[in-house]
């Protein structure tokens, strides 16, 4: 039975803080043009792992084959109390869960400008893993030092506002 609130009524179920795994190399190297949320075809142990946040997205990419979108290079370490004896790979390709024409105009972007696409954000959404796929351009050593000199800039502005 649940908890009673003191106006009486049942306290809601807290919901359990599950982990959001950001991609950040892909924000520092790549200038991202677009993003959208794609589905992931996970098995059950590997959805408990991703729960646990034992994930690593920042060596993988999207690969479009044959009309269909997979997730290359994601690592997803095994459950620790998996109950099979069916062999675990934690670096295989996963299907990613997107509709055709979401993926014909990725392909189209992907083959005439010469962009790529990138996981940005594994994370869980109505009890669901999605991953934040992005379009990306790759950024040059001259665009890396700006950014980062515009990001100190406003440190320093910020800094000098505080202290007023």
């Amino acid at each position: 039975m649940g908890r009673k609130s003191k106006s009486g009524g049942a306290e809601p179920k807290r919901a359990r803080s599950t982990p959001s795994i950001q991609n950040r190399k892909a924000r520092h190297d790549y200038f991202i043009l677009e993003s959208l949320e794609a589905g992931i075809a996970l098995k059950g142990c590997e959805v408990k792992s991703v729960r646990e946040g034992k994930v690593q997205i920042h060596e993988s990419y999207v690969r479009i084959k044959d009309g269909e979108a997979w997730l290359v290079g994601c690592h997803i370490s095994p459950y620790a109390n998996q109950n099979t004896f069916e062999p675990y790979y934690p670096d295989r390709e996963r299907k990613l869960l997107m509709h055709r024409r979401q993926i014909a105009k990725l392909y189209a972007q992907i083959k005439e400008k010469g962009l790529t696409l990138l996981p940005l954000k594994l994370y869980f959404a109505r009890g669901k893993v999605k991953l934040e796929v992005g379009l990306g351009k790759g950024k040059k050593l001259y665009d890396k030092r700006e950014d980062m000199k515009s990001r100190e800039a406003n440190r320093e502005m910020d800094r000098a506002m505080k202290d007023r």
